[in-house]
């Protein structure tokens, strides 16, 4: 019988896990600013297949376009509470505000 090389994770498998809050994402780096604290992503061109829309340009952020992905830090949040931003535009934030569509 082959070696089991992974750890077994409590609860692995079994679909009745408690889902986490987007707030414990290990994935994602904290960053404090003069509009909160945040969880940012970023997320590589090869992985975005959708299009989105920054919140800081107004501008579409196409498949294939690398962008930072943040939610408030905070909050339990959902997939309503994300934000995709092109990069440019989430480190220019401070100097810009983002466009009333989103806010």
């Amino acid at each position: 019988m082959p070696r089991r090389n992974r750890p077994r994770r409590p609860g692995a498998g079994s679909g009745g896990d408690e889902p986490r809050p987007l707030g414990a994402a290990s994935w994602a780096r904290r960053e404090s600013g003069p509009d909160g604290d945040w969880l940012v992503r970023t997320v590589a061109g090869s992985q975005t297949v959708k299009t989105y829309r920054c919140p800081g340009c107004d501008h579409e952020i196409t498949p294939g376009t690398p962008h930072v992905v943040a939610w408030p830090a905070d909050e339990y949040g959902s997939a309503a509470d994300r934000r995709h931003w092109h990069s440019g535009c989430w480190n220019g934030r401070r100097h810009r505000r983002p466009t009333r569509r989103w806010w």
